[in-house]
């Protein structure tokens, strides 16, 4: 670890953060040409405070910029860029006029560039007892041809619980952050086989394995800047090589960001905040409860701000619908031209479940709150509550009655205490 500072509770100061900065960062990329992966609005940080703070400290760098390492996310325009990491038109086109502020494209191929390849039976034995025929074979790693234009890439992001890698954070900003659709398909089907109670908020999963195995093929140098993200500040900052960086960052959020329970909810309102505009974000509502969420129970995303399910996937969700595992794996030639990706979200939304006998049974029931319709939820195979009927204040204070309201739900996770997991349902394939 080059440098790290820890809040014993609370949160680190301003002065903290910049002396940490300016320990594990002042002079070590002089006239070095330093790209800076950075997350998109999705993800709660203090960017604003820490790109400034970046470019103080990386003055000396021969050329610096920034890339929003978006996954499938949609790009971000100028504005939203800025507005990002909290400068304004005039002072890109001023002070900020040297530092590039980029986007991660995965859908323009002229942007990618293959670095390897992952063979299928190394992907096997990572998969462990999770793999499975769909996951296909060999896997070629393709990644943003732009690293080979630095000296230097720096990874600066929050780590949290993650419902398809166990923890976020660290070369999950390489892979899939500025990567090519293999290995964002792949890694996030991988993760759906695991199922996401078997993964959340578990530190060594096949998935963090398969990431860190294509990792070992990126030829520039990379330094992480892990951050433990409490509310709008940091209880953590951690600088170092991306394996122990983020190891030292997920064991913090292991602590600061799980709520532990003695019993699950039988009924819970998952409110999706603002920043997650569209279902595939605002998913996150339920992979961050569906641990304390009791079998038969019903849980229902609230978020009436939501209108849209995907801005870039949102023709495949309405074909296939939201349905657990085993309604995919037992009839596979009817979802195969789907990406996996596409699949591996819509299981994760509806949560564990079984498919018998051509009958669906999942483990709980799952319904939208949202500017979405009762057609639109009768198509993707969710429930449908109307928001106008919803008040947040009338499940407030309701945990002994096994109701829990969560107001911005999301990157908290909630686990039960004791918490014993079975294997997840897989079913045979077609």
């Amino acid at each position: 670890m080059i440098a790290q500072t820890v809040a014993p509770s609370g949160l680190l100061t301003d002065d903290q953060v910049r002396q940490t900065l300016y320990a594990g960062l002042e002079g070590r990329f002089t006239r070095q040409k330093v790209l800076v992966l950075i997350p998109d609005h999705t993800r709660t940080i203090p960017l604003p405070f820490l790109f400034r703070e970046l470019v103080a400290v990386l003055h000396d760098t021969q050329q610096l910029d920034f890339m929003v390492a978006l996954g499938t996310h949609s790009p971000l325009s100028e504005e939203q860029i800025n507005r990002l990491v909290g400068i304004t038109a005039a002072e890109r086109a001023g002070p900020f006029r040297r530092i590039g502020l980029l986007n991660h494209r995965w859908d323009l191929p002229d942007t990618l560039t293959s670095i390897g390849v992952l063979p299928r039976e190394q992907i096997r034995q990572i998969a462990g007892d999770r793999r499975h025929p769909t996951l296909g074979g060999d896997v070629d790693i393709l990644i943003n041809r732009a690293i080979h234009a630095y000296d230097h890439i720096l990874i600066l992001g929050p780590t949290f619980p993650h419902e398809v890698v166990g923890f976020s954070g660290g070369a999950k900003y390489l892979f899939p952050g500025i990567s090519g659709a293999d290995m964002i398909n792949v890694t996030h089907w991988l993760g759906a086989l695991a199922g996401v109670r078997g993964t959340i908020g578990i530190k060594e999963t096949p998935v963090r394995a398969m990431i860190h195995a294509a990792a070992e093929y990126v030829p520039t140098p990379v330094t992480l800047i892990a951050l433990t993200v409490v509310d709008h500040g940091l209880a953590g900052l951690f600088i170092g090589d991306y394996l122990e960086a983020w190891s030292a960052a997920a064991d913090l959020s292991s602590r600061r960001h799980i709520v532990w329970v003695d019993k699950p909810f039988r009924q819970v309102l998952s409110q999706a905040p603002p920043m997650y505009d569209e279902l595939w974000t605002a998913g996150k509502a339920m992979y961050k409860l569906e641990p304390a969420l009791a079998e038969g129970g019903e849980l229902t995303i609230y978020a009436p701000h939501l209108d849209v399910v995907s801005h870039v996937h949102g023709r495949y969700i309405y074909e296939i619908g939201y349905h657990v595992l085993p309604y995919f794996l037992t009839q596979w030639d009817r979802c195969r031209h789907i990406p996996l990706g596409v699949l591996a979200h819509s299981t994760h939304v509806r949560g564990d479940g079984q498919y018998v006998d051509g009958v669906e049974l999942p483990r709980a029931m799952v319904n939208l709150a949202t500017r979405l319709t009762p057609a639109d939820c009768e198509r993707l195979a969710l429930g449908y509550v109307d928001p106008e009927k919803i008040d947040p204040a009338a499940w407030s204070g309701r945990e002994d009655e096994g109701i829990l309201y969560v107001p911005k739900a999301g990157e908290m996770l909630y686990r039960v205490r004791e918490e014993k997991m079975g294997p997840v349902e897989m079913g045979p394939t077609s």
